[in-house]
């Protein structure tokens, strides 16, 4: 069986973390939206997070990498795309709407500097390109939703 290196397995966990923390920022975020449309769209993004977290996990069990269950509560402020303190101190629909921005442009990045920093297998590579692309085509919708507010 192959396995990764110690390098590509530390920088998925950490993905894998950002991607759960993501996963619980839009979970967040829905439960405080007031506009029908960006609550579906929290949910959707909420449950997208979780279906990539999984696959990643299961993608890094096959190659014997012992996925991590999330970062650590102390890394976790850091990894978190929603600051929810600041976020919440505003509450309004259009806050989380650029919050949700900055976290999608961030997340863009760390998958770019994931794929372009290790030597992974193919199938993990194809796996982080597909996770990318769809986060980086809903960036496209978020930005409509913002100039509609």
């Amino acid at each position: 069986m192959s396995t990764y290196s110690e390098e590509i397995g530390s920088r998925l966990n950490d993905l894998l973390g950002k991607t759960y923390d993501a996963e619980k920022g839009f979970k967040k975020a829905a439960e405080n939206a007031k506009e029908a449309r960006l609550i579906g769209y929290f949910v959707r993004k909420s449950k997208e997070r979780s279906d990539f977290g999984d696959k990643l996990k299961s993608e890094m069990a096959n190659f014997g990498q012992k996925p991590s269950n999330g970062g650590s509560a102390a890394g976790a402020a850091h990894r978190t795309w929603l600051d929810v303190k600041a976020l919440f101190s505003s509450d309004n629909d259009e806050s989380m709407l650029v919050e949700a921005i900055r976290g999608e442009k961030a997340a863009v990045k760390e998958y770019e500097s994931v794929l372009m920093e290790t030597s992974l297998p193919p199938t993990t590579s194809d796996l982080l390109i597909k996770q990318m692309h769809t986060i980086s085509q809903d960036l496209e919708t978020i930005k409509k939703m913002e100039d509609l507010h």
